[in-house]
């Protein structure tokens, strides 16, 4: 069922592919008038359901291009409405045109997700389903790919709507008791009516903490190596990304600047930060460096101090210590608690390391099965507020039933099955256009 009318199914039209020069560009309409656009637009009308090959043609009937029509007809769509997709060749100035052709004949550009946005108000989607559409698009590994499609397929969804029903379910109970307010309420009734909220407050609070586990996993992660000078940390980030980005030299105090690689950990997207060794310094530029090297540390989510293992260093605050160039010290890589022996010439204990690097980024949580975003904490946080309110021993049916009513409505906010307008605009500017 539609959720609201959107402008008389007005004709939208985007390009659906990335900028730039490439094999295949297409050009995606949705909404009325279709036949008619399609009519001019194509040497003869495309098949629902087939693949076409057909010439796009100009005002004079020239052709634009030669290539793949693709119809598809209401509600057997995407956005639930009539679509038209144009596959072409990509080139910038051939798709362009198309677009150009399109909106030539009648078509309005497409606004930021407003495809998606359609989909969600014709009911092809919920809204966190539509979220996940833009998550999938932006996904840069493989773990976060996954967790997007499960959202895609509902599992988010279904979580949510399941906390939704429960309390309805209690809802009505308050409701009718108060409904029938000349018959007292039994003080066992109460009992269970508020033990009924308690399980719902652990429901949540569970729900609460794998959302927040995956929108861990859907930000990415701050590592950030300090230590003394030439203790092997411009080393220990080439072995952490396996590339040479890093300049390494003997000589102290090469490194004067935050050095920063991107490298994906056990499916999470990690930034690395090498930075300045830190000594006592007069000289001014090493001192700016160190300066930054700080400012990167308090900026981590994880700090690894690198110590030469032939060296006495001091411990400085960091969740792990790594004890490097093992090979001059005869010993093997291990780890134990809060410290790591490898050796960054050789790789050996790496793994180890990127092992340690992955718990603590994880933490000691279950992998989620979902990906949330920081709105669906909200909402869950916001619904769990008012349960604890609802659960209260002096709270009056009344009372009850309205944080029940603002709880309800706060945990429905993540599918968008209740007061979400406010939401819409925002959430969908975010989304590429095309999409």
């Amino acid at each position: 069922m539609a959720r609201q009318q959107i402008n008389n199914q007005e004709l939208i039209a985007a390009i659906a592919t990335p900028s730039g020069s490439g094999g295949i560009g297409i050009v995606r309409l949705s909404g009325c008038d279709i036949a008619s656009c399609e009519k001019h637009l194509l040497d003869r009308p495309a098949i629902s359901g087939h693949i076409c090959k057909r010439d796009f043609l100009d005002s004079a009937g020239q052709t634009i291009d030669t290539g793949i029509a693709l119809r598809f007809t209401t509600p057997n769509s995407f956005t639930g409405e009539d679509v038209l997709e144009l596959h072409g060749h990509g080139g910038t100035a051939v798709i362009r045109r198309l677009l150009q052709r399109c909106v030539e004949l009648g078509a309005r550009i497409a606004e930021p997700g407003e495809f998606s946005k359609r989909a969600y108000i014709n009911g092809k989607l919920d809204l966190a389903q539509a979220e996940s559409v833009a998550d999938l698009i932006n996904s840069t590994t493989e773990r976060r790919a996954k967790l997007a499609i499960a959202s895609l397929r509902g599992e988010l969804s279904s979580r949510a709507n399941a906390l939704a029903n429960q309390i309805l379910d209690i809802r009505a109970h308050v409701e009718a008791a108060i409904d029938f307010s000349d018959e007292d309420i039994s003080v066992n009734s109460l009992q269970e009516i508020r033990g009924k909220i308690n399980q719902m407050i652990e429901n949540h609070q569970n729900f609460l903490t794998e959302c927040k586990s995956s929108i861990a996993i859907g930000s990415r992660a701050n590592v950030t190596l300090i230590g003394a000078p030439n203790v092997g940390k411009s080393s220990l980030l080439n072995a952490l990304c396996v590339a040479p980005l890093a300049i390494v030299d003997d000589k102290p105090g090469t490194t004067r600047d935050v050095v920063t690689a991107t490298s994906q950990l056990d499916g999470m997207e990690v930034i690395f930060n090498d930075t300045a060794g830190l000594r006592q310094s007069t000289n001014v530029v090493e001192r700016e460096g160190m300066r930054r090297a700080n400012l990167a540390r308090d900026d981590a989510d994880i700090v690894i101090q690198v110590h030469d293992i032939t060296q006495p260093a001091k411990r400085l605050r960091a969740q792990l210590h790594v004890f490097n160039k093992i090979d001059l010290s005869g010993q093997a890589p291990h780890s134990s608690n809060d410290e790591v022996f490898v050796s960054a010439i050789t790789g050996a204990g790496i793994d180890i390391l990127r092992s340690q690097i992955s718990r603590l980024l994880n933490g000691t949580g279950e992998e989620p099965t979902f990906l949330a975003r920081e709105r669906h904490a909200q909402a869950i946080e916001n619904s769990l507020k008012s349960l604890i309110a609802a659960r209260r021993d002096d709270v009056y049916l009344e009372e009850m039933a309205e944080h029940l009513r603002i709880a309800h409505n706060e945990i429905s906010k993540i599918t968008g099955s209740s007061h979400v307008e406010d939401l819409l605009g925002e959430i969908f500017a975010q989304f590429c256009i095309g999409k």
